[in-house]
């Protein structure tokens, strides 16, 4: 059932529509070399061809997974041969390109710049980490989208009417149909794979027909084809749109993207590491027991495992999707960081600084330094502690949520007074002062 030309290619209207710059480009016969990103079963593969077809070029395929330099040398010395004898050029289709590595990319790069082939490469990693620059800017990258369910509706009816495919021979039910879309992802090849086991597996009516539902299309599929990759785009996507969802207070959404990534096989405790992360970084002192369940629950994962540590994993991640938010630490970080790299690193006050011994007590370490325990409220009122360059700096802000509220009173308080006049200690200083800290 593979699309001979474009006018039975599916989807991808974004790219080979009338008037869209790939099709323009096959119409007049010019494929330039390119990288089609895409899902699985999005035409990738079929579309390469279909560009070598409408430009009278050979096509050679190959998988990445499966071809070492040898071979592609091989080819590359047989394309420049035949282009060298008939002026016909060669469109060199490498299927999961991002499998090549560095050394195996740079074997096609010099034969790409001088013509001697078109590279088509296909991958479903996104190329700009796994394709090398040089040979990235060397070509057009198009991306291909998933199918939509329309699209993929239109290629089963194709495949169950078409001489090619099933012949008419198959009755299909409307609910098996849907569930056959449904759960193919897009993936137009999962949907043809599904739809021939199913009517393999069933046997003829009365009709001559066999009769396929959604039980056989069930049986057929086995579990919905997740498209999920452990070190790829999916995983990233997947963790950032459910951080997005904790952080956005969404505990619905947070709950359906932690079962995706679980469901796809992700590790728990990746899961568990990112919980942890967000009770510190977007629910922060608005609600400290965030942190303290969060970490619960990375113990638990690690201690019970899958499948039962859904639960306290799904238990962080609502308290923490519906605890008070603040990025107060975050933003505070930034600051450091900002002053960090951007000012003098001056010495440690003498005064914070410990005497353990006389030369430092004659040198002014620890002297005048204000006990804080000694003083009313345990606050030295006018005591120091950032170097004399960053005194007026304000690190940490505390918003009104949550249990921060109530921080930023006390905050508030304790930076009226920091200017006030120190009031009478509560004890002898001389003598109550710890050796150190």
């Amino acid at each position: 059932m593979r699309p001979q030309d474009l006018d039975e290619f599916v989807g991808q209207p974004h790219l080979v529509g009338e008037g869209r710059v790939l099709r323009k480009a096959m119409d007049a016969g010019q494929l330039p070399s390119m990288i089609l990103w895409g899902p699985p079963g999005t035409g990738k593969t079929t579309l390469a061809a279909i560009g070598a077809k409408r430009t009278g070029a050979r096509f050679v395929g190959i998988s990445a997974v499966s071809s070492g330099v040898q071979e592609l040398r091989k080819l590359i010395d047989e394309s420049r041969k035949l282009r060298q004898l008939t002026n016909q050029r060669t469109v060199l289709f490498i299927d999961e390109i991002h499998r090549f590595n560095k050394a195996q990319q740079d074997v096609v790069l010099p034969y790409v710049e001088n013509g001697d082939v078109i590279l088509l490469g296909a991958t479903t990693e996104n190329p700009s980490f796994e394709v090398n620059s040089a040979l990235l800017s060397r070509s057009r990258v198009f991306t291909l989208k998933p199918l939509t369910e329309d699209e993929v509706r239109t290629i089963v009816r194709r495949a169950l009417a078409d001489e090619r495919g099933l012949g008419g021979t198959v009755a299909l039910t409307k609910e098996a149909e849907d569930g056959l879309v449904a759960v193919s992802n897009g993936d137009a090849r999962v949907a043809l794979n599904a739809l021939e086991l199913a009517t393999d597996a069933a046997l003829p009516g009365a009709d001559g027909k066999r009769p396929v539902g959604l039980e056989e299309i069930r049986d057929a599929m086995q579990r919905r084809s997740l498209l999920y990759d452990r070190a790829g785009d999916q995983h990233y996507d997947t963790i950032s749109a459910f951080i997005k969802s904790v952080r956005g207070s969404d505990p619905d959404a947070a709950l359906y993207w932690l079962m995706r990534m679980i469901d796809a096989g992700e590790d728990p405790m990746f899961i568990a590491r990112r919980i942890v992360i967000l009770a510190g970084e977007d629910v922060g002192l608005a609600d400290p027991q965030a942190l303290v369940i969060a970490s619960a629950a990375q113990q638990a994962t690690h201690l019970i495992g899958m499948p039962e540590a859904y639960y306290p994993l799904a238990e962080a991640t609502v308290y923490c999707a519906l605890a008070p938010k603040s990025d107060s630490l975050k933003r505070g970080l930034g600051e450091l960081q900002h002053d960090l790299a951007e000012t003098r690193a001056d010495p440690v006050p003498l005064h914070l600084r410990n005497a353990p011994t006389r030369l430092m007590a004659e040198l002014g370490y620890g002297r005048g330094y204000q006990y804080a325990h000694d003083y009313e409220g345990h606050v030295a009122p006018d005591e120091t502690y950032l170097p004399d360059s960053l005194a007026e700096r304000r690190y940490y802000e505390p918003t009104d949520l949550g249990a921060e509220a109530d921080l930023k009173k006390r905050l508030e308080a304790l930076r009226r007074n920091a200017r006030g006049t120190a009031r009478a200690p509560t004890g002898d200083t001389s003598g109550s002062r710890p050796a150190s800290g």
